[in-house]
């Protein structure tokens, strides 16, 4: 159930094409597939299977066998930590594979892939092996009549649902403290981007990961999504995407009372004071906007700049994307910027540049699709001006590399504007002045500020957000919180 592929990097590779189920891949069971398209040519890469709810149940029935068996349970921390291990060497091995399927799937630079994408999973599962065997409970003094204690135990069969901007990373996110804690999985991938993952499921296999474990799923999040959600026998869903699915997934969580974990969207503020070095500012204000095509959660899509030095920071930034924001082929090494990954992400971001336009925004610079010789779903990075705080692209996650720049006067009026949303994932902060910086980012709603730097998120610090930009933290050693119960034992010393 494989078919080789060739990369236009002339890398070759054999892409599993089926549901990875109890540690074998598996045709859907009634043979439906979904079709991968090269958002750079707008071709076919190739068609997968898709789950349907009886995959999905032979899935979660696969999950909860494993959960309970000793090959699995009875393993100690150190000897889980060690598969973990393993499965990042061998995702190290295949790197220049994964990160080729990555730009030839996803539409994102290979070099961006290979240098960060990668890196990123191979850190992720590094660390929370490491955590394997240190995740204690506690004794509690309650005085010499009794004994407390607790005990930190894995939730069980763990549905995740993960996105399709990072599908390697947000995998890595999810599946590390999962298996650090002692659970077994069910991994929904993206249906736009699902090669990857299987391919990494081939790894999982070969790193000794006993059937059943991870189970690795492709399909329409409708379909297997919902039904992932809703089955019975999984105890936790933790889940990545917009924040109207998410709302969705509480929804349909609700009736079985599962743990949850939502990381959704974002309209993340970047604030620039006038004691701001404007180089650096200009420089993590494109990155945090433009990188990843702008398809990222935390993406800093509102620039909010004292009217002061606002001009100046207006110059510089446009001069920083005509510099940096190359658009082009994924496996040129001089690309910055790939395709919008689907053309419904595209034309859902061009429909975005409309309406800035029908509510009297300004167009700087960009504002128009960037076909690559007629082909391909690319979108000129677009930076707006004259927004006012009414309009949809400053209220909306556009989700693709379009930002919103708007002068304040005071550090009240900034902090007023950076909190008039629904989301509160990220935030920056660009100031010479760490009293100020300190004082901005405590009354900045949002679960994670950066100071004069914009979207380096780190796999050792906790990362998630507030109001509606999700519930619970991945990340750190916050994120295994949510994939272990605590269970208190009572021992009466005085009988």
């Amino acid at each position: 159930m494989e078919i080789e592929l060739t990369a236009p990097n002339g890398r070759r590779w054999m892409q599993p094409l089926g549901l990875f189920i109890n540690n074998e891949f598996v045709a859907s069971s009634n043979g439906q597939t979904i079709t991968s398209v090269n958002p750079t040519t707008e071709e076919d890469i190739c068609s997968v299977y898709a789950a349907t709810t009886d995959d999905v149940d032979k899935a979660v029935a696969a999950a909860k066998k494993a959960f309970r068996d000793p090959s699995w349970r009875q393993l100690s921390g150190t000897e889980r930590g060690a598969l973990m291990y393993k499965l990042a060497d061998l995702v190290a091995e295949h790197a220049e594979t994964l990160a080729t399927i990555e730009a030839l799937d996803n539409g994102k630079p290979y070099s961006v892939a290979l240098k960060e994408n990668v890196p990123e999973v191979i850190n992720v599962l590094r660390y929370y092996a490491g955590y394997a065997d240190k995740n204690f409970g506690q004794t509690i003094d309650v005085g010499p009549a009794k004994f407390a204690y607790t005990i930190k135990e894995p939730i069980g069969v763990c549905g995740q649902i993960i996105p399709w901007n990072y599908p390697l990373d947000m995998a890595a996110w999810k599946l590390g403290p999962a298996l650090c804690c002692g659970n077994t999985v069910v991994l929904k991938l993206a249906e736009q981007t699902p090669l990857s993952m299987l391919y990494v499921a081939k790894l999982i296999k070969q790193a000794g990961f006993p059937p059943g474990v991870i189970n690795i799923l492709n399909g329409y999040g409708r379909e297997a999504g919902a039904a992932l959600v809703q089955h019975p026998d999984v105890d936790k869903i933790a889940f990545t995407g917009s924040t109207a699915t998410g709302k969705e997934v509480m929804k349909m969580a609700a009736a079985t009372m599962k743990n949850i974990t939502l990381e959704t969207g974002g309209k993340s503020p970047l604030l620039v004071f006038p004691d701001a070095d404007l180089e650096l500012a200009t420089t993590w204000a494109h990155w945090g906007i433009m990188s990843n095509q702008g398809q990222i959660c935390t993406a800093t899509s509102r620039i909010l700049v004292h009217e002061s030095i606002y001009d100046a920071f207006l110059e510089r930034f446009k001069a920083k994307v005509r510099e940096v924001s190359v658009l082009g082929d994924p496996f040129d090494e001089n690309t910055f910027q790939g395709p919008q990954v689907t053309r419904a992400q595209y034309e859902r971001v061009l429909s975005y540049i409309e309406s800035g336009k029908q509510e009297g925004a300004t167009i700087a610079l960009g504002g128009e699709p960037a076909p690559q010789k007629g082909k391909g779903f690319f979108v000129a990075p677009t930076v707006f001006t004259n927004v006012k705080p009414h309009m949809k692209i400053f209220r909306e996650e556009i989700f693709g590399p379009c930002v919103a720049i708007v002068a304040f006067q005071t550090e009240e009026e900034a902090i007023q504007m950076a909190n008039d949303t629904t989301y509160g994932l990220g935030a920056a902060v660009f100031t010479k002045d760490l009293v100020r910086a300190h004082r901005v980012a405590k009354e900045i709603e949002a679960g994670m500020v950066w100071i004069n730097s914009s979207n380096d998120s780190d796999f050792r610090v906790p990362f998630g957000g507030v109001k509606q930009s999700g519930i619970g933290r991945e990340l750190g050693e916050a994120g295994l919180a949510p994939y272990c119960n605590i269970k208190a034992v009572h021992i009466n010393m005085a009988a």
